[in-house]
């Protein structure tokens, strides 16, 4: 309860009690009247009459009503000091009330003194903000325009080789893991997952006509003079060069955002590609199985969460480094200069 308010109380209360005391002491007055009467009654009583019996009579009554008033004068002068006691606690509250209500218009004034300073700087931080407002319109267009450009739904297409002739490696559990984490992502309908196995040099220019890919993802064998394993009609090992994949790049779909070279010694190849994609990733030397699975499905997964493509990269190397394998360093990030990476975001949220 503010102060005020308690004066306000204070005073209501001491004018009730006031008024309760006023009334009493009226009764009281009332009552020695009565007794003043009954004692002149009495008097003129004893006048009139000769009788003994009735002179006592109205003897004891005048005493009795003379005891009565000057109790009741008594009463009335008590009544009468308490009164004036209440009226100066009246007077007190009174003008604690006024010293409040004084402070509190002072407040008052302080409050809205600011509040119109305040609304002045507003004012005047809102005529700046107007002023603003034709680049930022224009800013903002274009951002819902970059953002119209982002697909509802993207395919990623997964080509495995893995030649009879080479250590087999466990690509089957890669494809998995990925599909896996797209599927516990937010936005797992916009990612569509295709996979092709066994693939042969000539498969890749047919998926990527049949499937139109955003994403293209190698996984297998890589060399150290830039080539690419793939296998021929045999099963066994056939090699392509650097440049082979990267006019296969050229040559097919303009959809075609990213590549991924999940293979040892891919950074050359990722590097080359940049000219004609966004971004690339490569590995600048040897990869394990489970770093290369690891990495690649915590990339994908943060793709389906709506992340940019350089957040994917880097929660991915967190992920190697939370398994403590010690190849976070191994990938390798590539990006076309006109690209800003940390903006590039391959699913719409």
């Amino acid at each position: 309860m503010a102060l005020i308010d308690t004066y306000r109380n204070n005073v209501a209360r001491k004018k009730k009690e006031l008024s309760n005391l006023q009334s009493d002491k009226a009764s009281e007055i009332k009552k020695a009247s009565d007794s003043e009467k009954k004692i002149i009654a009495a008097k003129n009583s004893i006048s009139r009459t000769k009788s003994g019996s009735i002179i006592r009579s109205k003897l004891r009554e005048i005493e009795r009503y003379s005891n009565k008033l000057a109790t009741s004068n008594k009463k009335i002068a008590i009544l009468e000091n308490k009164t004036a006691s209440k009226s100066k606690e009246i007077a007190s509250e009174e003008k604690k009330m006024q010293n409040e209500e004084t402070k509190e218009f002072k407040k008052r004034e302080q409050i809205e003194a600011k509040r119109k300073k305040e609304t002045q700087k507003h004012m005047k931080d809102l005529q700046s903000s107007i002023a603003k407002h034709d680049s930022l319109h224009i800013q903002t267009q274009k951002e819902i325009a970059d953002l119209r450009k982002v697909p509802e739904k993207i395919t990623v297409l997964f080509i495995a080789s893995n030649p009879l002739d080479q250590q087999q490696l466990r690509l089957d559990e890669e494809a998995r893991e990925i599909e896996l984490m797209i599927r516990k992502s937010e936005y797992r309908d916009s990612v569509f997952f295709v996979t092709k196995w066994a693939a042969r040099p000539l498969d890749i220019l047919q998926a990527i006509n049949e499937i139109n890919p955003t994403i293209i993802h190698f996984s297998g064998h890589g060399s150290d003079e830039d080539e690419l394993v793939f296998q021929d009609n045999s099963g066994k090992t056939k090699l392509i060069a650097k440049e082979a994949i990267v006019q296969t790049m050229v040559s097919t779909s303009d959809d075609i955002r990213l590549v991924f070279f999940n293979t040892c010694f891919s950074y050359g190849q990722a590097e080359s590609l940049i000219e004609h994609v966004d971004a690339a990733i490569g590995m600048n030397t040897t990869i394990g199985d489970d770093a290369a699975r690891i990495f690649a499905a915590q990339f994908y997964s943060a793709i389906g969460f709506g992340y940019s493509v350089y957040k994917a990269f880097q929660q991915a190397k967190s992920a190697l480094m939370l398994e403590g394998i010690p190849e976070e360093n191994t990938p390798e990030l590539y990006v076309k200069k006109s690209i800003e990476i940390q903006e590039m975001i391959l699913v719409n949220p």
